[in-house]
């Protein structure tokens, strides 16, 4: 069982209420819990996976928050949202950057054998487990698509 990324959010906890950082430390309180739902709570062990599963859901959470805010004209949340998604980025894996995606992606078709959009979840099946938590899923979908046209 490795614990490294939840270790460092407990210290980093810690270090924001030292500093005397009240949003930073409500931000990563929300996502200790998050955790502790996702495992302790559950009955299940905390795994690398699990951490970070969490932390990529905050993110789009924090993403989705922050467009609607700027929509809406409310600058002031669109700000605290930026500022803890910009925290929680922190936690995240290095992502894939488009050229990377398109490389698995292409060893995953032919791999699969895939010739058409028909043959996506044969591809979807063998890439889902190269690129999770390393890619975003809208970009994968993206690549999956324009490759298989």
């Amino acid at each position: 069982m490795s614990q490294k990324l939840f270790d460092q959010i407990m210290a980093d906890i810690k270090t924001a209420m030292k500093a005397g950082e009240k949003d930073k430390l409500i931000a990563l309180r929300m996502l200790h819990s998050a955790i502790k739902d996702q495992t302790v709570n559950a009955g299940k062990e905390i795994t690398e996976e699990v951490v970070i599963a969490v932390v990529n859901k905050a993110i789009k959470q924090r993403i989705d928050s922050f467009e609607q805010f700027t929509e809406a004209g409310r600058d002031d949340l669109a700000v605290k949202e930026k500022a803890e998604l910009e925290w929680l980025k922190t936690y995240q894996p290095a992502q894939m950057d488009q050229a990377a995606v398109e490389a698995v992606v292409k060893e995953c078709i032919a791999e699969s054998g895939a010739e058409s959009k028909r043959d996506m979840g044969k591809v979807m099946k063998l890439l889902m487990p190269k690129v999770k938590g390393k890619a975003d899923g809208k970009l994968v979908n993206h690549v999956v698509m324009s490759l298989l046209n």
